[in-house]
């Protein structure tokens, strides 16, 4: 089947465009080339990103596919008006029926973050990042009885990514720290978390897939060694198990649905 070009665009960073409408794609077995078209904020911007999707499927005849969440109607209308493509706009889908749902309407705000960035809930994600970025790899113990999450498991679990996403997307402070061969060999967790158990989360991962991601960092080494892994990983669960540390494995799953499940298990323990 012939590659298709699918377009994002959208009056602020396109994420929001790109995120639905990649989550759509994904449900079709279909090569596609995507493009992000942001900041498409006045009128003459949408005519001329309507343009550039225009010239597109004259090359490639074949339409492209566009997401757009451009949410004043001016520009929208605009670039609906001059752009040929398929189009599906999200918030002609949504927030129109949202509309006559509630009975009132819409601000009609363009997604910028001027007001965002003033707000509680960014200074908060912001903070966990900074929070998570600094107990990284078990960096320091500085103001650990901060952390809400503290993720556990051995070296190249997917601990750090796990770590940031919670921070970025949900303003959790999140520490981790590696569970290392010293900690098998005294058969315990390290001091400094034993007063944090009810804060403890593990990841743990099959050997072999810790072997291959080990080796692109080590190659040949004892840290890579299939073996090796199997004893660390094989050890860490034993520890976690023994200590009552809810685990998961992050074998071929998301950070988002790692993160996704450890949230579930902590509003499970709060209801």
């Amino acid at each position: 089947m012939a590659q298709r070009t699918a377009f994002f665009v959208s009056d602020s960073t396109g994420i929001t465009a790109e995120t639905f409408g990649l989550c759509t794609l994904k449900q079709f077995d279909l090569p596609i080339r995507h493009i992000r078209l942001p900041f498409i904020d006045t009128p003459d911007k949408a005519r001329r990103a309507a343009e550039q999707i225009n010239k597109v499927m004259e090359i490639e005849h074949l339409p492209p596919i566009v997401f757009s969440t451009l949410a004043v109607p001016e520009i929208s209308t605009a670039f609906r008006q001059d752009c040929r493509a398929v189009l599906f706009d999200l918030f002609e889908s949504v927030v129109e029926p949202m509309e006559k749902e509630l009975g009132i309407k819409s601000n009609q705000n363009i997604g910028r973050f001027s007001d965002v960035v003033r707000s509680k809930e960014y200074e908060t994600r912001m903070e966990a990042i900074n929070f998570s970025l600094e107990h990284d790899d078990g960096q320091t113990h500085r103001n650990l009885q901060e952390a809400e999450i503290i993720l556990v498991g051995v070296s190249r679990s997917g601990k750090t990514p796990t770590s940031l996403y919670l921070a970025m997307q949900h303003g959790i402070k999140t520490a981790n720290y590696p569970l290392i061969p010293e900690d098998f060999e005294r058969d315990c967790l390290p001091a400094s978390l034993l007063e944090y158990r009810n804060k403890l989360y593990g990841l743990t991962i099959d050997p072999i897939r810790l072997s291959e991601i080990r080796n692109q960092r080590r190659p040949n080494s004892k840290y890579a060694d299939l073996n090796n892994c199997r004893y660390e990983v094989a050890a860490a669960e034993t520890l976690m198990r023994r200590e009552n540390i809810h685990f998961l494995s992050t074998t071929g799953i998301s950070i988002e649905e790692i993160a996704t499940k450890i949230l579930q298990i902590i509003n499970s323990k709060i209801l």
